[in-house]
């Protein structure tokens, strides 16, 4: 059974020598990472002694940054210690919201292309060229 971490002792692990986060409801240990972080250190301390999941989830860490999760893990964190958890739905709503803008800069090509290829269309037809 893994360890319950309550908000008191998330509070108390904030500080650049000693860090963990909460995210997806689970408490990660940084500390040894904090020097490694791509975005710096910065970013994490940021996170500190709050629901850290809306910043994981909206940066889009890659496969092997997930990876590394498992090995940073402390416990889960109690619901019941006096912090909101950001629901699984703010993260769901990040997907949908990364999902459709790459699908609205794919319409931004195709669409002027499309215009400008029926322009040439209908000026080659329309000037008695064929």
């Amino acid at each position: 059974m893994s360890k319950i971490v309550t908000f008191e002792q998330l509070k108390s692990h904030s500080t650049k020598d000693d860090i963990w986060l909460l995210i997806n409801g689970k408490v990660y240990d940084v500390t040894k990472f904090l020097d490694e972080h791509p975005g710096g250190d910065e970013v994490i301390l940021a996170e500190a002694s709050q629901d850290a999941t809306e910043g994981f989830e909206d940066v889009g860490h890659s496969d092997e940054a997930r990876a590394l999760l498992p090995g940073l893990l402390v416990g889960d964190f109690d619901k019941n210690s006096g912090l909101d958890l950001k629901s699984g739905a703010a993260a769901a709503q990040a997907t949908r919201v990364a999902g459709a803008v790459e699908q609205t800069s794919n319409m931004m090509y195709f669409v002027p292309l499309a215009l400008l290829g029926a322009y040439f269309g209908w000026r080659y037809y329309s000037t008695g060229s064929v």
